[in-house]
């Protein structure tokens, strides 16, 4: 299950990085290519998908990021401090009289 969740989380991101570097700041990216096709609504359909497409992804990957901490945060149960590495410490049970 975790490699298979950690596997769609890489697939969403690379899917995430390419949905964004197709997009043009300025409004044209891949939607200047649809020119032509302009008087059928074919590059505002275009940048609508790629929008969406953006913001849906973002979501899926905020989701399963959050069921990956979920997951993987309570692999292990045995958390805290193993007190076999620490050293001894011995404090004195009184304080040294100095006269």
């Amino acid at each position: 299950m975790d490699y298979f969740l950690m596997a769609v989380i890489l697939v969403i991101c690379f899917l995430l990085g390419v949905v964004i570097l197709v997009q043009n700041p300025k409004g044209g990216g891949l939607a200047t290519g649809f020119q032509g096709a302009s008087q059928f609504g074919g590059v505002q359909k275009t940048a609508d998908f790629l929008v969406k497409a953006t913001w849906y992804l973002t979501g899926a990957l905020f989701v399963l990021c959050i069921v990956a901490g979920v997951f993987f945060g309570n692999a292990n149960d045995d958390v805290g401090v193993d007190e076999s590495v620490l050293p001894e410490t011995t404090l004195p049970m009184t304080a040294p009289v100095t006269e």
